[in-house]
């Protein structure tokens, strides 16, 4: 994953006419975050690249959440200067099919998408969505991906009763999608028994522990190395935002049967990440959001449907967002980039754990080069 280029955007106008039925977006923005590399660790188990072929089958186009305009547009209905939000390449264009259009958004239809996880096929018009607020676009691309998955993982584990454990515990607690489930939780606060949320307790490390601390969202924050003072018979819940196989080995031999779930959800350190095979307690699984989507997108009384699942993020999200950024301790500094050149500076400080828990930070390239990863 370190090894990086960027190099001619295929989907820009001199490199691809557009067919009947297609529309090019010329990509306004995007946010990179710990998400983006996840994306890539697990490109190839989970198919992120297949959104986004490279030229060459050898490397692998990074997805990222953003802005873009419609600049050219062959697609009966969507109309050239609309501006919409959504899964894009961190490059400067994306050739989409649409489909489904409606008032809010569209689908892409474009072949080699149609097997991958639909939640990464939807494009919503920023005009028609009641969340967008232009002062908050940067806040939007960083933290709403990240956000979603936090809401979904939060109403995963109360779907389950928690597993009957009684606390959860956070890896890379400093981590936004972290803190965002952390808050999701908090919010179960009052509820009936049934899915009022166990204690949180947050594992991060010296440099990011009075960050952690202070966003409020923990009943109690630690660090790693001081995992063992917990009470190795608390049923726990153990949720892997780091993907750090040395300290899930730790977590596993501490807690063993106590464990009720170990989940992972992402690879920050993704230089580390291994098997889950031979630990004490569960096995580790891999949560993976677009499920519950589909799980909860199912019509009543299986689901909620799609507007109804819709609303309830929505809802949760201006929560969040109103957390997030009160008074004079926001949560999140939008720190803005232009070129090729920062971006591959702050794909490998992420990459190497360097980015700073309290930066969301937010990319635009000039009309030439993609970003692409060694696969």
């Amino acid at each position: 994953l370190s090894h990086i280029q960027m190099a001619p955007d295929p989907d820009a106008p001199a490199a691809r006419a557009l067919q009947p039925g297609q529309a090019r977006l010329a990509v306004d923005s995007f946010a990179l975050t710990s998400n983006n590399i996840t994306y890539a660790a697990f490109g190839q188990a989970m198919k992120y690249w297949q959104f986004f072929p490279a030229p060459d089958a050898a490397w692998g186009c990074l997805p990222v959440w953003g802005y873009a305009t419609v600049q050219e547009s062959l697609a009966e209905g969507l109309a050239v200067g609309r501006r919409v939000w959504g899964y894009l390449p961190a490059g400067t264009h994306l050739v989409v099919q649409p489909t489904r259009l409606s008032a809010t958004g569209f689908a892409c239809a474009a072949p080699h998408r149609q097997e991958l996880a639909a939640v990464y096929n939807h494009y919503s018009f920023c005009d028609a969505d009641p969340a967008w607020r232009p002062e908050l676009e940067g806040l939007q691309s960083v933290l709403r991906p990240l956000f979603i998955t936090s809401f979904l993982l939060d109403d995963f584990l109360a779907d389950n009763g928690f597993f009957g454990a009684q606390q959860v515990l956070l890896s890379s607690a400093s981590s936004k999608t972290a803190y965002g489930t952390a808050f999701c939780l908090g919010l179960r606060r009052g509820e009936p028994a049934a899915t009022a949320p166990p204690r949180t307790v947050g594992l991060t490390s010296a440099g990011n522990q009075a960050f952690t601390q202070g966003l409020g969202c923990y009943d109690q924050t630690l660090l790693y190395e001081d995992l063992h003072t917990l009470d190795p018979a608390t049923p726990t819940l153990y949720v892997d935002f780091a993907g750090n196989a040395a300290l899930r080995r730790k977590v596993h031999t501490h807690f063993g049967d106590a464990l009720r779930l170990s989940s992972s959800i992402g690879g920050t350190h993704w230089a580390a990440l291994g098997s889950g095979g031979g630990l004490p307690g569960p096995r580790p699984t891999l949560f993976f959001a677009p499920a519950q989507v589909k799980k909860r997108s199912a019509p009543p009384p299986e689901g909620w449907g799609r507007e109804g699942l819709e609303a309830r993020i929505a809802q949760a999200w201006s929560a969040f967002v109103a957390r997030a950024t009160q008074g004079g301790q926001a949560w999140v500094q939008i720190v803005s980039h232009q070129g090729a050149d920062a971006l591959q500076a702050s794909y490998t400080a992420l990459l190497n754990g360097k980015g700073d828990a309290r930066h969301g930070l937010v990319h635009s390239l000039p009309a030439q080069p993609a970003a692409a990863a060694g696969r």
